[in-house]
């Protein structure tokens, strides 16, 4: 019983992260403008949609430079719609995000 309660409860969350799930895109290093799309402040991890419809998933690290206005900002300056520059590295499958300059 104790398991089907475990199975149940697993199973519950399917459709909510499938609801959830959109594709993103890995781009060559470089540098790239677009809007940000979705904020995830628990994972300090932001979506930029790009003007060529790229979807960018970006997790900052310890080494991701933010700024606005030539100023380091806090992480909750990021907000959903506003307008970003981004420079990424290419590792592999994913991207490493250098520097985000919010540009509004």
């Amino acid at each position: 019983m104790k398991n089907l309660k475990k199975l149940a409860l697993a199973l519950s969350f399917v459709p909510f992260l499938y609801a959830c799930e959109e594709s993103t895109d890995v781009v060559d290093s470089g540098t790239y403008q677009g809007t940000i799309d979705e904020v995830e402040a628990e994972e300090t991890e932001i979506y930029v949609k790009t003007a060529d419809n790229k979807r960018l998933e970006l997790y900052f690290t310890d080494s991701t430079k933010l700024t606005q206005a030539g100023s380091t900002v806090p992480f909750e300056q990021l907000k959903e719609g506003g307008k970003v520059e981004v420079e990424v590295k290419k590792v592999g499958k994913r991207l490493e995000p250098i520097a985000v300059k919010i540009l509004e």
